[in-house]
């Protein structure tokens, strides 16, 4: 009988491999930013299994494509959806807002899990005033079509900020938003207090690092032993710098009078590659960062200045997008080459399904089929 549940045991995996379903799943508590300025990306549908084969059940995205919201219905995926700024102007007007969210969000729900909406992204970061000046607008506008229509328990409302928006960053503690946008920030703020929705700002150490690699510790910037540094007015020491922006942003926001609104990094990452004076983007040392990051993101590590509040962030990004303007580091944060391959390890392995002909497939489910009646066969005779 042993050599039998031996030789069982064998052909069964024999089975497991010719269907494909050895699959590594790791669960993280991380969420992933999936960007899409690319022409040579994975269908929605191949890309739910990826993420669902590395367990990762918090996505954002930039916009509210439906392709990929009705690819993850039934996910349990939970999704943060994006308007761009373009959009900040018709998102004034109640009836525009109100068509948006019947057209683009209601149709989705509740099969797809949408949490939330960035109502632009960065806004602050364009020279364009009349764009500061509708963001809040377009926030609440938003926000009470979602009361209006009885969904607003279920989907927050929020916008992505650059790091930029902070006039002092170090230390911590001193943390100041710049004054040209006070006015704007202490009502955005006051707004997030009301409807209790989070704070989210877009970190990168890599460009600290980049503008200034004789002054700034790489080993701080990666999560790598170092010595650190301690905040002399808070006597809180400080290993990475990610967790130090984040903090300063806290302090930030105290020092417009709340202490009652969470900060989340909706987005942070690393990139593989560089133009020539873009110092430190290097698959090694994207590697580091992110393989560090998910280390301290499983452990539920909160900021020293809030070390029990476990922080929430989304690393940017899933794919390299080849689309994507600017340097040559823009179309290089990808954790995945667009074909499914892992642009660097960091501990963690995935599966993105072949494109497979269907004929193919059947004539493959047959053979797996005859298969196991025959390991059947086998078992019933011994």
């Amino acid at each position: 009988m042993a050599a039998c549940s031996s030789l069982l045991f064998r052909l069964l995996l024999v089975l497991l491999t010719f269907s494909d379903s050895t699959v590594q799943i790791l669960g993280l508590g991380v969420g992933i930013n999936y960007g899409q300025i690319a022409n040579n990306l994975p269908s929605p549908s191949r890309v739910s299994y990826l993420l669902r084969s590395l367990n990762i059940s918090r996505v954002k995205l930039y916009d509210a494509d439906p392709n990929v919201l009705v690819a993850f219905s039934n996910t349990n995926v939970e999704f943060i959806i994006g308007l761009g700024n373009e959009y900040l102007q018709n998102m004034t007007d109640p009836i525009k807002a109100q068509n948006w969210v019947l057209q683009r969000v209601q149709p989705h729900l509740p099969q797809t899990k949408i949490t939330c909406i960035t109502v632009g992204n960065e806004v602050f970061k364009t020279n364009d005033h009349q764009l500061w000046s509708n963001l809040l607008p377009a926030m609440q506008t938003l926000y009470n079509t979602l009361v209006d229509l009885g969904l607003d328990k279920q989907v927050a409302v929020t916008t992505a900020h650059s790091l930029d928006i902070l006039s002092v960053s170090f230390p911590p503690s001193a943390g100041v938003f710049r004054q040209d946008l006070g006015e704007y920030l202490h009502e955005i703020l006051n707004f997030h207090a009301q409807i209790k929705s989070p704070f989210l700002i877009n970190a990168y150490p890599y460009f600290a690092y980049k503008d200034n690699p004789n002054d700034v510790s790489l080993d701080y910037v990666l999560f790598q032993p170092n010595q650190g540094s301690v905040d002399q007015m808070t006597n809180l020491k400080y290993d990475n710098m990610l967790y130090a922006q984040v903090d300063a942003v806290y302090s930030a926001i105290k020092a417009m009078g709340h202490t009652d609104i969470e900060v989340r990094v909706s987005e942070t990452g690393w990139p593989s590659r560089g133009d020539e004076n873009e110092v430190g983007a290097t698959p090694e040392n994207a590697g580091l960062y992110n393989g560090n990051l998910l280390k301290r993101i499983e452990e539920k590590q909160g900021t020293p200045a809030k070390s029990n509040v476990p922080i929430d962030i989304y690393v940017f990004a899933l794919f390299n997008e080849n689309l994507k303007p600017g340097p040559v580091s823009e179309r290089n944060y990808g954790l995945y080459y667009p074909n499914g391959t892992p642009v660097y390890n960091i501990g963690v392995q995935g599966y993105l399904p072949e494109l497979v002909d269907p004929s193919a497939s059947t004539k493959n489910g047959f053979s797996v089929f005859i298969l196991l009646i025959l390991v059947i066969a086998y078992i019933i005779s011994s």
